[in-house]
């Protein structure tokens, strides 16, 4: 396996952890290398915009973007790449559940899209990705297939 990051997941805050960590579960699960980060797109504004710019030159191909509130985080990483970005909006447990967040990440205008995934969709960000990279990776391909028939309940006997 390649130690090089294929995924980067970033989140706005340290308190974002815990939901991004299932992002994290996920490609760990599948064997795909990943960064993951703490960069805030309000507060580190310029070093989210170096990593994205920055990003495909170190070998990254998906970035994953989870925040709440607000929630600028994958809408700014969107505007400094043309790599894929899903954006996981987050509940930031202060009063709106997270609607706030999956509508600023949703609601990105014309020309920098953002794949959205559910309020705390973490995981299914990481199986996104997953799906984004097997497309040229045969071997990540069959794992996801079998993963897939797994959790239906298939076997590999079942067509």
């Amino acid at each position: 396996m390649s130690k090089t990051p294929k995924v980067a997941i970033l989140m706005g805050s340290k308190s974002d952890m815990p939901v991004m960590e299932k992002a994290a579960a996920v490609l760990k699960e599948f064997e795909v290398p990943f960064d993951m980060r703490v960069l805030s797109a309000h507060r580190n504004p310029d070093e989210v915009a170096a990593f994205a710019k920055g990003a495909k030159d170190c070998g990254i191909r998906v970035i994953i973007g989870g925040a709440g509130m607000a929630a600028h985080l994958a809408g700014v990483l969107a505007a400094h790449t043309h790599l894929p970005v899903i954006g996981v909006p987050l509940n930031s447990g202060q009063g709106l559940g997270g609607i706030d967040a999956l509508l600023a990440v949703v609601q990105m205008p014309k020309g920098v899209p953002v794949a959205t995934v559910a309020v705390d969709g973490a995981v299914n960000a990481a199986l996104l990705a997953i799906q984004i990279l097997a497309l040229s990776d045969e071997n990540l391909e069959k794992k996801l297939i079998a993963y897939r028939k797994k959790q239906s309940g298939r076997t590999n006997h079942d067509r």
